[in-house]
């Protein structure tokens, strides 16, 4: 019989569930061709689980339910929030978009989109390697479908293949992984493995081999050089919508897991997998932004970003666990928080703007389609300019924070390669500021191809312009969110 505990601790997945279950089945009867009453039901659910998931982060420690495979702690249930409010920000963008391409004949946008909402809130929570897996898997499963939702349209159908063959065999590195750390600990539950490796009994050999796998697999998830491939193609073939779709909260759970195997689990042997890091988040950074720099396709251009962006996650991420201390650690691992956190927050609008600009028969993903954007509507112009400043890492916009506390933690180690990778990630960045101030000489200094003034319904209205304010506004006050950053990850971890 199922304890009050373990109901509890997963209350926030039992009401996506039953939502999800219950919104597919409501839809059957709906005949709008907007899905008015599936929509707005979503959003509903998307807000009652938001609201849920910060009152658990703000008045409960670390809980833990069915035996250990799941926990309920404050930096796992502020990242459910963030990634409640991430699909609900997206639904809300792309409602207009999937209408007008036929995407909602049925109402599978918004179910498909509960469902990988509710895999990403699985493997946030998950405290066992296996519980970690299923909510992978049912993330996956859900993008595949997403990706592939157009089924007339070639370029889609080509973008879901690749990305489930990639997406497979990532999943089998992972799998591969967690097999190799059982064979060698003979549990799943991660603190039990954690505790198996410090006692220092097990071959360290094949302990590392197993790392291998699930650093490869989380690279594949996080979208690192060389496990990348799949991103600029099924960003740039997937609808809009859906690209947002995967490329915005799926990053949260990914930073989740993230921490939960390598810092949670893994960390006896923290220095095997930061020197891994290190090297993926070089390669990322480099690739990313030489790459973006060719890019005329505003998309993939972004997925290439999205590469470069990621490398300072994991940067974050290797300087935790430094000459044999664990004293940068919470500093480390908050900022790699912050950044992902604030990196969700610009994509959201960066893809909204582009949502926005797209017409029945015309997607305007090219980064020429922004050409005199300032003339036709100077707000979506301004909007779309933080945005791209804000990835640039200008001052005074959040993303310059972000980068500023990666940098800083990786500065406060005192260690000699540390400062080094801090100098190359500036370096880097400069590279990136090109293709982003690319982007906003477009849109102010290009003539417009069409005088078509953009329109858009009053809530995506508001919504697009309270977070292009955030950007702005968290970027001049970051004090408040990278407390809580900090406070999540020192209550997480101390817990």
């Amino acid at each position: 019989m199922l304890d009050t505990l373990s109901l509890y601790v997963v209350a926030p997945e039992i009401l996506l569930l039953v939502m999800a279950c219950v919104i597919a089945m409501v839809d059957l009867g709906v005949k709008s061709r907007l899905r008015g009453l599936t929509y707005w039901l979503s959003l509903g659910t998307l807000a009652v689980v938001t609201w849920l998931c910060v009152e658990f982060a703000l008045t409960g420690g670390s809980l833990y339910g069915f035996g250990g495979m799941v926990v309920s702690d404050p930096m796992g249930n502020w990242l459910k929030a963030f990634s409640a409010l991430a699909v609900l920000v997206t639904l809300v963008y792309g409602r207009p978009y999937a209408a007008e391409r036929d995407m909602l004949r049925g109402g599978e946008l918004f179910t498909l989109s509960l469902f990988s909402l509710l895999g990403i809130f699985v493997m946030i929570s998950g405290s066992n390697f296996l519980a970690i897996y299923l909510g992978l898997e049912l993330l996956t499963l859900s993008s595949y479908a997403l990706v592939a939702l157009r089924r007339d349209h070639e370029r889609a159908t080509e973008a879901a293949m690749k990305y489930f063959v990639l997406g497979a065999m990532a999943s089998g590195f992972l799998l591969y992984g967690i097999s190799m750390l059982y064979g060698a600990t003979g549990s799943l539950d991660i603190s039990r493995v954690f505790e198996a490796i410090a006692s220092g009994r097990i071959r360290h050999d094949v302990l590392v081999f197993g790392l291998v796998f699930i650093v490869a697999g989380l690279a594949f998830k996080l979208g690192a050089v060389p496990f990348h491939m799949w991103v600029p193609d099924v960003y740039q073939g997937a609808p809009t919508a859906v690209t947002l779709m995967i490329g915005a909260a799926p990053e949260l759970a990914a930073f989740a897991i993230a921490i939960r195997l390598l810092v949670e689990g893994l960390l006896p042997l923290a220095i095997d997998w930061q020197q891994m890091l290190m090297v993926l988040s070089v390669a990322s950074l480099l690739v990313g932004n030489l790459a973006a720099i060719a890019q005329t396709n505003l998309k993939r251009m972004l997925a290439y970003s999205t590469i470069s962006q990621m490398g300072f996650v994991l940067l974050g991420l290797t300087a935790g666990f430094v000459g044999g201390s664990l004293a940068n650690a919470y500093n480390a691992y908050s900022a790699s928080m912050f950044y992902v956190v604030t990196y969700v927050l610009t994509t959201l609008a960066t893809f909204g703007i582009i949502l926005l600009l797209a017409r029945e028969g015309f997607e305007s993903e090219e980064i020429a389609d922004l050409a005199g954007l300032n003339q036709r509507s100077p707000l979506y112009a301004g909007i779309m300019a933080i945005c791209m400043f804000s990835l640039a890492g200008i001052p005074p916009l959040v993303g310059f924070y972000a980068k500023l506390t990666v940098l800083q933690a990786l500065v406060a180690s005192g260690e000699g390669l540390y400062i080094g990778l801090a100098v190359f990630a500036v370096l880097a960045s400069l590279i990136g500021a090109f293709y982003y101030l690319r982007v906003v000489k477009v849109m102010y200094f290009d003539a417009p191809l069409t005088a078509t003034r953009v329109t858009a319904p009053g809530h995506v209205r508001a919504v697009l312009s309270l977070n292009g304010a955030l950007v702005l506004v968290l970027g001049i006050l970051p004090g408040g969110l990278m407390a809580l950053c900090g406070e999540a990850v020192v209550r997480t971890l101390a817990g």
